[in-house]
């Protein structure tokens, strides 16, 4: 016997997300039944707003709900550095370890040909007008410590060789493989401090 079609329906909704399985989808479906009416409707409303008022920011790429996300809009940022990173969740991350405080640049994709990611299937063709407009200093590459990762750190610096700014990238404190959302703070402030020019 299975669940009533909207039960089946929820759990196949929940089985969607990244992580989630049968098992998992199941416990989540059958525990929004017991969940207030209010927190239901701020539930569904909350998944309707991120789709349609989430968007990119202009600038960076970054998460926003208007044209410019905050640390684009902040007077308080160093605008001459600026950090290259794979996903706005990355950004979160740099953000908590409160040991950097220029812009950001969200390029989405790392360089993988075997899964069908070329050079220019990556976000990086604002970035040379950014530093072009804004006489940015440095540019600062945290990208996962992979292979994926290198070869795209290696062609950003090809790509931006001509502009003369300093490229640095985070030191090997950082494991290599390791994704950005399993770092401790402690390690990333260390490798950021320590980062090193790219050559």
């Amino acid at each position: 016997m299975n669940y009533p079609t909207t039960i089946m329906n929820l759990i196949e909704c929940f089985k969607k997300l990244p992580g989630i399985g049968e098992k998992t989808a199941e416990r989540l479906a059958l525990s929004t039944l017991n969940l207030d009416d209010e927190i239901i409707n701020l539930f569904s409303q909350s998944i309707l707003d991120a789709k349609l008022k989430i968007k990119r920011c202009v600038l960076c790429n970054n998460f926003t709900e208007n044209e410019k996300c905050d640390i684009c809009l902040s007077k308080n940022r160093d605008t001459q550095i600026i950090c290259i990173v794979q996903e706005p969740k990355n950004i979160i991350m740099m953000e908590k370890s409160n040991v950097y405080n220029g812009q950001y640049h969200v390029i989405d994709k790392l360089i993988s040909p075997l899964e069908g990611v070329n050079p220019s299937d990556i976000n990086i063709s604002t970035l040379e007008s950014r530093i072009k407009e804004n006489n940015i200093k440095e540019i600062m590459i945290v990208l996962k410590q992979s292979i994926e990762g290198e070869t795209t750190t290696l062609y950003i610096t090809k790509m931006l060789e001509k502009t003369g700014v300093k490229i640095t990238k985070i030191a090997q404190g950082v494991p290599h493989g390791a994704d950005m959302d399993y770092i401790d703070y402690l390690t990333l402030e260390k490798a950021i401090e320590d980062r090193k020019e790219v050559s």
